[in-house]
């Protein structure tokens, strides 16, 4: 079993990103919404203007209260559509339950929706056109490409279907001509589908739900997941009884990492687009 290193692919990307930078005559600007004061997305948003910093991007970082009105979260990402300084918009999900999540996606103009989210941007997907990505699947690509596994016609099953991560991530598979196959957390038969594929995506959110002795030997298991279980971080796949998997992704330090480092690709290419 060899272990799919997110943290070593994600700064190999940085390093490039950073490269590329230094020539540029300003610096690509990316603004990161936070509202309320959830720890996990704050620890998120950390991580995320940290690695701006360290790519040398402007990175704007901007608090609101949770109990922000609708308006006022439309408005501020108004602002930023209009603000020549910002290259990529990214509203930190989930919001508190008073906001609707679509309507302040589809707020951000398409151009700096680096998140990928954005009903243009994801049908640019659908039909395999350019465009801004998702960046947690566009990431899972990047991760598979580095085992040189030829992904044509392979048997893939994606567990999770959720527009963030499920979805996206089977149409990335899709457009690499890979047989895709989406499940989730109610399918029958889940360890039957899974004891067939190739290519196994795990991004369910519910910890070690994926036995070992469901994964076909030789697979490529790439675990989405992130949960905490007793004061410690697992995948959606129980890492300790998956040994005969070919490739892996370990929890932490496997999609993490590269879903940071992918949002600032996309920063990057906004800033390109926008030139």
């Amino acid at each position: 079993m060899k272990i799919i290193n997110g943290n070593k692919i994600a700064q190999a990307l940085r390093n490039k990103i950073a490269t590329k930078v230094k020539p540029l005559e300003r610096a690509p600007g990316l603004a990161v919404i936070l509202v309320g004061d959830d720890p996990a997305s704050a620890v998120y948003v950390h991580h995320k203007d940290k690695a701006c910093k360290e790519v040398g991007f402007y990175s704007e970082k901007i608090n609101k209260p949770s109990d922000i009105t609708q308006q006022a979260l439309l408005d501020e990402i108004t602002r930023l559509n209009n603000d020549d300084k910002i290259d990529g918009i990214l509203v930190q999900l989930p919001l508190p339950d008073h906001l609707d999540a679509s309507l302040v996606i589809e707020t951000i103009a398409p151009e700096k929706d680096v998140d990928g989210f954005h009903s243009e941007n994801i049908g640019k997907l659908m039909q395999n056109q350019p465009g801004l990505r998702p960046c947690t699947p566009k990431g899972v690509m990047s991760m598979l490409a580095t085992t040189g596994v030829d992904l044509v016609g392979k048997n893939c099953v994606v567990v999770g279907a959720s527009n963030i991560v499920g979805r996206p991530m089977a149409m990335e598979l899709l457009n690499a001509r890979a047989t895709v196959t989406i499940c989730n957390s109610k399918t029958i038969n889940l360890s039957g589908k899974l004891k067939n594929a190739d290519i196994v995506v795990a991004a369910v959110g519910r910890p070690k739900m994926i036995q070992g002795d469901w994964i076909k030997s030789g697979a490529i298991v790439i675990d989405v997941g992130i949960n905490r279980l007793e004061d410690k971080l697992v995948g959606d796949v129980d890492f300790d009884t998956a040994t005969h998997a070919a490739w892996i992704t370990p929890v932490p330090g496997g999609v993490g990492p590269m879903t940071i480092a992918t949002l600032l690709e996309n920063t990057l290419i906004a800033y390109q687009n926008r030139k």
